[in-house]
C-alpha cells in the first residue's frame, strides 16, 4: 500500500498511515454527531502499528455503548478530531477520513449506528448499514 498523509486544519499535528485499513466506515452514534460537531463521523481503522503521529494531540475519554473507553484525540489549537481509540478495539486506531490529505482515497464500507442516524441522512445503496456494531464473526 502507498502511505497515505494527514493532518489538522492548522497544520500542526500531521501523520502518516503506512498498513492497510482494517475497515472503514461511518458512524451515526450520537457521541461521534457531538464529538464531530457533524452528522457522522467517517473514519478509517488502521492498525496501531501503521500509524505515526507528529505533533502533541489533547485527549478526551469518553464511554462507548460497551461502558469501555472511547479516546477521541484531536489538535489543542485548531480542535481538529484526528483520532479516536475505543478500548473495545486494542491496537487499532480510527483516523478521520476528513484529515487525510486525499479524503477519497478512503471510501467507507458499512454504516453504523443508523438507529441514531439524523432522518436526512442518506445511506448510499449496496452499503452495509447497522442499527449499532455490526455482527462479528
Amino acid at each position: 500500500m502507498t502511505d497515505m498523509l494527514g493532518g489538522c486544519l492548522c497544520g500542526k499535528v500531521r501523520y502518516t498511515v503506512s498498513a492497510d485499513p482494517i475497515f472503514t466506515g461511518v458512524c451515526h452514534c450520537r457521541n461521534c454527531q457531538k464529538g464531530t460537531g457533524s452528522a457522522f463521523s467517517a473514519v478509517m481503522a488502521v492498525p496501531d502499528a501503521g500509524l505515526s503521529i507528529d505533533g502533541a494531540l489533547t485527549a478526551y475519554v469518553g464511554r462507548g455503548d460497551s461502558g469501555l473507553a472511547v479516546t477521541r484525540r484531536f489538535c489543542p489549537l485548531c480542535g481538529s478530531p484526528v483520532t479516536s481509540e475505543a478500548a473495545a478495539m486494542p491496537g487499532v486506531t480510527m483516523v478521520e477520513i476528513g484529515t487525510l490529505d486525499e479524503p477519497s482515497a478512503a471510501t467507507p464500507a458499512m454504516h453504523i449506528y443508523c438507529a441514531s442516524k439524523l432522518d436526512w441522512m442518506a445511506i448510499p445503496e449496496g452499503v452495509g448499514a447497522f442499527p449499532g456494531m455490526p455482527p462479528r464473526g
